[in-house]
């Protein structure tokens, strides 16, 4: 896969919806109930992080809900990237870029959001032919106003800004032209998960899928 066509691709699973919930799972037995109430809620891409022992079965079972695109998020390595499209995952977030991820990405013919911060990784990755991104952490990297600055001078990129974003400020993301869709776990609050309360989580992605953009 080329940077050209994970990029189409990425955009794609971007368009889906405003928001990818960000999900950090820690019980298998909750992969699928979750998966089924965001995506009835109408958030159907679903970003699960390698963050816990059960993620790369969670992304299994999530995988085989209806309407769902599940990707793995937290990719750092080749053997992360290998893992992932073993366990089903249809896209692959990280944290940062580098090449022998990129390369490996590539390679697995699995689209990548790739992380940047800086107008610097932002105009590495146009390099390589990437025009679609990552931009993380955003709120500490400056939050929508310093995405609209970035945009200025390389409006080509489009991004999926994730860290620190939640209902309240979704919006402020989502108004700009060189965002795509923002990733957040506001949807998915852990007590909710752990009580189960499925329909609550349903609501609030409903909730997110309604944001405009």
């Amino acid at each position: 896969m080329t940077p050209q066509e994970a990029s189409v691709k990425c955009a794609e699973v971007c368009a889906l919806a405003p928001v990818v919930p960000v999900l950090v799972v820690h019980d298998v037995a909750h992969a699928r109930p979750l998966a089924e109430a965001l995506v009835a809620g109408g958030l159907p891409a679903l970003e699960v992080t390698l963050r816990t022992p059960a993620a790369l079965d969670v992304i299994r079972e999530m995988a085989a809900v209806e309407g769902g695109i599940v990707g793995a998020g937290t990719l750092l390595t080749p053997d992360d990237v290998a893992a992932a499209v073993a366990a089903g995952a249809k896209f692959g977030v990280s944290p940062g870029a580098i090449d022998r991820l990129l390369d490996a990405c590539e390679a697995a013919d699995l689209p990548l959001l790739a992380g940047t911060a800086t107008a610097s990784d932002v105009m590495r990755l146009l390099e390589r032919g990437y025009t679609v991104a990552k931009f993380f952490p955003a709120e500490a990297n400056g939050g929508a106003p310093a995405l609209k600055a970035i945009g200025a001078p390389l409006p080509q990129m489009k991004f999926c800004p994730t860290g620190g974003i939640s209902l309240k400020n979704a919006g402020e993301y989502l108004s700009l032209p060189n965002t795509l869709c923002v990733g957040g776990s506001w949807v998915a609050p852990n007590d909710l998960v752990q009580k189960g309360d499925w329909k609550a989580i349903e609501e609030l992605a409903r909730e997110a899928a309604a944001l405009p953009r």
